[in-house]
């Protein structure tokens, strides 16, 4: 396998992420709050062999689509979020929360009969003992794709970017997407996507998707095991796809980025701990399709997103990265292009 290595000019990573501010991005897909029970452990229960957590706080935080826009806007973007929430409680603390980001709630709609979904998680010693979750997979009304995707045209014109944050919730479908699809035709924006199991046919000539490897595995029907079952999934889903890259994001492996022109680039793992995943495919989703609007190039944007889940892992629970914090990281691994390996087209 023919490999090279590709500089990585740190200076113009930290220069694109002032260019964040700004960036008009907008997100459709699944609207989740995600609850954290924070507490302690120090006995098994006498009645099951299950451990007794002592609560010594709760957390409620933005999830799913919702979390996509609070990284962007943590990040200084002005994302406009389109979803669905129920009629509830937990749907106007989600309101309450976004509109708190000074962001409109304009293209949230609401189904009486439909719960809000939340993801409710216990967590002792920072590690996660249980999850449950109260959600409905069912697809949204069609009455509520027609007036979602009237908002999106409204707006459409507007944006840098689109993000599709698919969590199997039943906001994305081949409707909504095919309508999508029609109206990008007089648009300039990009389309990036961080996908489900079970809805890639939905996705198909987005400019970049992003799943990580079970995913991949899932829609080539494949395990990947090694970097040979790496490169067919790729390749298989840029091709069947017809989409502009693929993104797979492989954990402690870092990402590999598989594009067009049949070039494909390992990026190594920038995080120096892990504690927690949840949240870190919004974050690369955000900070990849901010480095586009940016004006960096699927490589570099990659790189940006790979540094900005290496923070996010680093923390329990859903978090967002800041500005600041991301120019911090990029710094320290100012000699990150030294690491980062590209296949030459043909050199597999």
């Amino acid at each position: 396998m023919k490999r090279e290595r590709v500089k990585i000019d740190t200076k113009q990573l930290k220069r694109a992420v002032s260019r964040f501010r700004g960036a008009r991005v907008m997100v459709i897909g699944d609207i989740i709050l995600d609850h954290y029970i924070w507490g302690e452990v120090s006995r098994i229960s006498p009645e099951a062999p299950v451990p007794v957590v002592e609560v010594k706080r709760e957390t409620k935080m933005l999830g799913g689509a919702a979390n996509v826009i609070n990284n962007l806007a943590t990040l200084g973007a002005t994302p406009f979020l389109c979803g669905v929430i129920g009629r509830d409680q937990t749907g106007k603390e989600i309101i309450s929360k976004i509109e708190s980001l000074g962001l409109s709630t304009e293209g949230i709609m609401r189904e009486s009969e439909r719960p809000t979904s939340v993801k409710t998680r216990v967590i002792a010693h920072n590690q996660q003992v249980v999850r449950f979750d109260k959600e409905s997979k069912l697809e949204i009304k069609k009455s509520t794709v027609k007036r979602m995707l009237k908002v999106i045209e409204a707006k459409l014109q507007e944006m840098d970017v689109v993000v599709v944050s698919d969590y199997g919730k039943g906001v994305i479908s081949s409707d909504l997407m095919v309508e999508l699809r029609r109206l990008m035709e007089n648009s300039t924006a990009l389309v990036g996507v961080d996908p489900k199991t079970g809805n890639f046919e939905f996705y198909r000539g987005v400019d970049v998707i992003t799943p990580n490897h079970y995913e991949a595995g899932a829609y080539c029907h494949m395990e990947i095991e090694d970097e040979d079952g790496l490169l067919v999934a790729g390749k298989m889903m840029l091709e069947q796809l017809d989409c502009g890259s693929v993104l797979i994001t492989r954990g402690k492996d870092g990402m590999t980025l598989f594009e067009r022109d049949g070039g494909i680039t390992h990026i190594p793992t920038a995080a120096r701990k892990v504690f927690d995943v949840t949240g870190a495919g919004d974050t690369v989703i955000s900070t990849l399709c901010l480095g586009l609007a940016a004006g960096l190039d699927m490589k570099s944007s990659a790189v940006i997103a790979n540094f900005a889940a290496g923070i996010v892992v680093g923390e329990v629970g859903t978090s967002a990265v800041k500005a600041e914090e991301l120019k911090e990281a990029i710094s320290i691994n100012h000699g990150f292009h030294t690491r980062v390996k590209r296949v030459r087209k043909g050199g597999v």
